[in-house]
């Protein structure tokens, strides 16, 4: 497979066991994520240095404010129920990711985080569902398109229950074991 310098590429092949195969065996080039959602192949180029920008100042601020000790990892690979994604980060209790490979189930994961670029949808719905499928407690998503930072919580029945949406730059109250008011400015500042 051949990734596009813009944009993203993506392939899909049947049944369901040789994709994954076929997933597992890519070889992308450096800095290049690949994913599988929704039966797809997603293969996504290096972040812009906005989106790198705002997941650094989350991670950080995440670090600095937490009631509790945590870690952050920003290319660990989930296995969801129907997928493999890489969210743009990855809070877990403490050495939760600690002995596992490239893939793992999101055991220990507290919450993950998303910032839109090139595939927005996926960010906003399929991402969203796969991850309130596994358990995943929270997922926070900064959607640069629209100008907004959106807290999912309370996973139930393949969704989250829960919307909280303040426009980027108000604060946003992260519930425990994070317990702080996200300084939501502070990421595009």
């Amino acid at each position: 497979m051949t990734a596009l310098p813009h944009g993203y590429a993506e392939t899909s092949c049947a049944p369901d066991h040789d994709l994954l195969e076929a997933f597992l065996a890519l070889d992308t080039p450096k800095g290049f994520k690949a994913e599988l959602i929704e039966g797809k192949i997603v293969v996504t180029p290096p972040s812009d240095g906005e989106h790198e920008t705002v997941v650094g100042r989350l991670s950080w601020q995440v670090a600095r404010r937490s009631a509790k000790d945590m870690d952050f990892g920003g290319g660990k690979g989930l296995i969801v129920p129907t997928g493999r994604f890489i969210p743009d980060g990855t809070f877990t209790v403490r050495g939760a990711m600690l002995g596992h490979g490239s893939w793992s189930e999101p055991e220990g994961v507290l919450m993950v985080s998303e910032v839109t670029s090139s595939r927005p949808d996926a960010d906003r719905h399929d991402k969203r569902k796969e991850y309130a499928a596994a358990g995943i407690q929270l997922y926070l998503l900064v959607d640069r398109d629209r100008n907004v930072v959106v807290l999912h919580s309370e996973p139930s029945r393949g969704d989250y229950t829960t919307v909280t949406t303040v426009p980027l730059g108000d604060p946003l109250d992260l519930p425990e074991p994070f317990d702080f008011t996200l300084d939501t400015a502070e990421l595009v500042e």
